[in-house]
């Protein structure tokens, strides 16, 4: 059992900053205390196996990145982050707990999917990780198997009102589904589009020879994310099912979203970075001398990116500061443009779609401190707090208080992080590009402490394959 100190840093939480000494004993924080209290010795430093000098920076609970997808077969290949890479990146980044999807689909079992993802990250992953349960077929058989979840610390569980044939769940199964998310405590979560008639649309682009990326984006129009929204909350209401919409990207879905919490109703919304920063018309129409217009695949990902000219970005920040909109997670979902994101170069239906950023997503929404979107405590509570609170884990993860988990960050607002593939640049995850290319962070993430154990310090990675652990999940500690 090693024993570290923090100390000089400002503490900052989703509630207020102060300065304060962070004292790790083992794999827990055992106290927090004032700048040169004597409560447990006249003198701690002393008596400790490390002393972290914090002076000028932000401690805070390490990231919680609640939606993710290492190894994830989709069209034709697999995400090209194995649990080892994308964890390990994820690090890098400042977060140091992951939940990923583990995966059903029609005619599979539920279990046969969850024990396939266990076997998977199991021994492999840098962080301590969880999953949600995507139920890909509603059928008796999987409804069954959902009542078991919670025993297995499998809290919640993903519909897709997309991607007829592969995911796809129409209303009943929907209905279905949310009533025993009612009966149970599961949280339904849904990827909320209306794929059938997405399907329609982008089959007549491409007969009409538009076939670039930036099709993508104009096939998953902001109506079908907007009506898909309004139908899985009304299916919510009508069940009692609590419901989280994942990757919101489109202002009218943000706006449905705050019409039901106007009700008082039990449901929530995620975003990610890229639709805060990345754009329709400049990364899904982007073209470089390599690719030509296929550079916008880079950024293929669903739901899209959204157009600037729309105001969607401006929008997403906003939802941020009035709570319309509670978390930011990544949806990493990294694929090479070699090999895997050019199995659609003739037809942007076949890109894989997704983007990586488990690595970048605590700086990116740090920017939004320095540009003044958010505050220091919202920036926890977005990246933190709230993913521990909504998905059962909070008072052991996302809090810097006794007895909570040792996942500490010690964070430099004076320093600076170059995002990119090359020299002097922040790119660990296992890519041939980084969809981050060129951004610059005011900010830089020094030390990463998961469960006690430094991982990052000083630009090195210290931690190891199989440092961390499978995460049993209780009820979500958010709902009304």
């Amino acid at each position: 059992m090693t024993t570290t100190l923090i100390t000089g840093g400002t503490v900052v939480s989703a509630t207020g900053r102060g300065e304060a000494d962070v004292l790790i004993d083992g794999e827990t924080i055992a106290a927090v205390l004032a700048p040169g209290s004597q409560l447990l010795g006249t003198d701690i430093a002393a008596s400790v196996d490390t002393v972290i000098d914090a002076t000028g920076k932000y401690v805070i609970p390490g990231g919680i990145d609640a939606h993710t997808h290492m190894q994830l077969p989709f069209g034709g290949t697999e995400a090209s982050d194995t649990f080892e890479t994308g964890t390990r990146a994820a690090a890098w980044g400042g977060t140091t707990s992951i939940i990923d999807f583990a995966v059903q689909r029609y005619g599979e079992r539920v279990q046969d999917g969850l024990a396939a993802w266990h076997e998977k990250a199991a021994g492999n992953c840098a962080i301590d990780y969880g999953f949600h349960q995507i139920i890909g077929g509603v059928d008796e058989d999987s409804l069954a198997a959902m009542r078991g979840l919670v025993d297995e610390g499998i809290t919640s569980f993903k519909l897709f009102m997309a991607y007829p044939g592969v995911f796809y769940s129409d209303d009943a199964q929907v209905l279905k589904a949310m009533q025993v998310s009612h009966e149970t405590g599961l949280l339904t979560m849904m990827h909320a589009e209306n794929g059938p008639a997405i399907d329609v649309l982008a089959a007549q682009l491409a007969e009409a020879g538009k076939k670039a990326p930036y099709y993508h984006g104009i096939a998953r129009s902001w109506q079908m994310e907007e009506e898909a929204t309004h139908r899985a909350i009304m299916l919510a209401n009508l069940t009692g099912a609590p419901l989280y919409v994942v990757h919101v990207s489109a202002k009218q879905a943000v706006d449905q979203l705050a019409w039901a919490r106007d009700q008082g109703w039990n449901v929530f919304g995620e975003t990610c970075p890229q639709y805060l920063y990345l754009s329709l018309e400049e990364q899904l129409g982007g073209f470089s001398e390599e690719w030509g217009q296929f550079e916008g695949a880079k950024w293929v990902c669903s739901t899209p990116l959204r157009s600037r000219q729309e105001g969607h970005q401006h929008h997403m920040w906003q939802a941020l500061r009035t709570n319309d909109i509670q978390m930011v997670s990544t949806d990493h979902c990294p694929f090479c443009m070699k090999g895997q994101k050019d199995l659609g170069i003739d037809d942007f239906r076949a890109i894989p779609n997704g983007i990586g950023s488990v690595e970048h997503r605590m700086d990116l929404m740090y920017q939004g401190v320095v540009t003044g979107k958010i505050t220091l405590e919202r920036w926890v509570e977005l990246t933190s707090t709230t993913p521990a609170r909504m998905f059962g884990l909070y008072g052991r993860k996302g809090v810097i208080q006794p007895g909570a988990d040792g996942d500490v960050v010690v964070y430099d607002p004076n320093g600076h992080t170059s995002i990119g593939i090359g020299e002097g640049r922040t790119h660990h995850m296992n890519m041939d590009h980084s969809a981050w290319e060129g951004y610059e962070i005011d900010g830089h993430v020094d030390t990463v402490i998961s469960r006690g154990k430094v991982v990052v310090d000083g630009g090195q990675y210290l931690g190891a394959k199989g440092d961390g652990r499978f995460l049993k999940r209780g009820l979500s500690q958010y709902l009304v």
